[in-house]
């Protein structure tokens, strides 16, 4: 392939790669920005692979086809419960990608015709994608494991860790400059006069970013993971530096940009720092609380799946707050179901209310309810709804709790105060499915389950839903 077809095939990908995200945007065209995204990925590894520098084929066979195999794999048998967690370890993934790549790239050997001043570019370039890379490699590792609940949805806070933060960046830039003055100890390509700076700069990195995902709280979890995967654009627009391929830079820009702007999206809709989530702790800033939470207190008022349905039936206007519990259940498509009969059959304004965070993942519950073909334009914003809670006459809560959770502003304590939720509990009345009275995943007890105008209907969702449709069609 010569170079300017090679040069026109980038071009190609990249512009797929834009209209696969401008897809993306919406729950209409995100079938057909993820095949535009499939496309430009297959022309660019083929472009990639006619390169003229690339000649080792049985190599590259070797680590594509069973890639390709073991994600088709991951991508039929993981459920959409599990998906953050996968999201989260693909991120690791591309982060150890642009520190091997780096190390690979500094010990290799390098074109003689390049300047001192090219050189000194280069070696910056490495550093900067090895230490971005290593941060995302370990931090997407512990946001694996907070998901996946083998780590504790606590954040672990540690005494003056902004200071031990710090002091890791300040290091790491000392090793940069020690770096850079071993690197020009030689002309010869691939001295490895600043391995050891290298080396200790990546062990530094790699405990910075597990220090900044574990100081992070079990409900900013989704905010967390949308940025590490700015993070993963960003270490692979590094390593597209590093390799000189102009593809993998645009490519890591545009996921470095747009999961920094969803990001700055979904901290504006908490009433978080922005800038707090770039330097870690997020959902922790903002001083510490200037007593103990409030004790919540009262008596919650169980109610079973016959009465839930006479009053969704005397109701004219209802609102359904879906969860992680529904993610767990895969209650939402018999909950589909229900609700085209209500809107149907009986007339009912239903509509669905989402939270920025709600689930594990930005945009968990779109997915879901798009999957059982639940009507877009019924599926709203919080900001959509909230002003509309006091007219509506049911409230439906399956399988959520921090999301809907008054403590968030009403007590100041709260590890959640501050972060807007919806105010279900000023509709006429409110039914909250749940398995037991336990806490959510950010560890708070929920005072909502206590108000008078409040229900709690215990029991596993999807049973729950399936007798609410047998139920209704009676």
């Amino acid at each position: 392939m010569t170079e300017s077809l090679i040069t026109v095939s980038y071009i190609a990908a990249a512009i797929l790669f834009i209209l696969s995200l401008g897809g993306l945007s919406s729950q209409e065209t995100a079938r057909r920005g993820n095949l535009y995204g499939i496309l430009g990925m297959a022309i660019a590894l083929v472009a990639t692979a006619a390169t003229p520098g690339v000649t080792g084929y049985a190599m590259l066979a070797g680590a594509i086809i069973p890639g390709v195999l073991i994600g088709g794999f991951l991508a039929q048998r993981v459920a959409m419960t599990a998906m953050p967690e996968l999201v989260a370890i693909l991120h690791s993934f591309v982060g150890l990608a642009a520190v091997l790549v780096g190390f690979a790239s500094y010990l290799g050997p390098q074109d003689a015709s390049m300047t001192a001043v090219e050189v000194t570019i280069h070696e910056v370039e490495i550093f900067i994608g090895v230490f971005v890379g290593a941060i995302t490699f370990t931090g997407s590792v512990i946001a694996f494991a907070k998901l996946r609940g083998s780590i504790g949805g606590k954040p672990f806070i540690i005494p003056a860790r902004h200071a031990i933060n710090a002091g890791m960046v300040i290091g790491s830039v000392v090793l940069g400059y020690m770096f850079l003055d071993a690197g020009h100890a030689t002309t010869d390509g691939g001295n490895p006069g600043g391995l050891m700076p290298l080396l200790i700069m990546t062990g530094i990195a790699c405990v910075l970013g597990v220090h900044m995902v574990m100081a992070i709280g079990g409900a900013d979890m989704p905010v967390v993971v949308s940025m590490l995967n700015s993070y993963s654009g960003w270490a692979a627009a590094a390593a597209g530096f590093m390799l000189s391929n102009d593809l993998l830079i645009i490519t890591g820009a545009l996921v470095g940009s747009s999961g920094a702007i969803l990001s700055y999206i979904m901290c504006a809709a908490m009433n978080r720092s922005f800038i707090s989530v770039i330097l870690g702790g997020f959902g922790s800033d903002g001083g510490a609380p200037s007593g103990p939470a409030k004790v919540v207190e009262g008596e919650a008022v169980p109610t079973d799946v016959e009465k839930v349905v006479a009053d969704m039936k005397a109701a004219k206007s209802l609102i359904i707050i879906p969860g992680y519990g529904m993610a767990v259940a895969q209650a939402q498509h018999s909950l589909s179901e229900v609700v085209k009969i209500l809107r149907k059959e009986l007339k009912k304004n239903v509509r669905f209310g989402i939270h920025p965070v709600a689930g594990r993942l930005p945009g968990h519950m779109n997915v879901l309810l798009a999957e059982a073909n639940v009507p877009y334009d019924i599926v709203l914003e919080m900001d959509e709804l909230n002003d509309d809670f006091p007219d509506t006459d049911l409230v439906l809560v399956i399988g959520a709790n921090d999301i809907v959770n008054p403590s968030a502003l009403d007590d100041p304590n709260s590890p959640i105060a501050g972060m807007p939720v919806l105010e279900c509990w000023k509709s006429t009345k409110t039914v909250v499915m749940k398995r037991s009275m336990g806490t959510g995943y950010a560890g708070v007890q929920n005072p909502l389950f206590f108000k008078d105008n409040t229900e709690m209907l215990f029991g596993d969702a999807k049973k729950n839903v399936d007798a609410m449709l047998a139920e209704i069609r009676k």
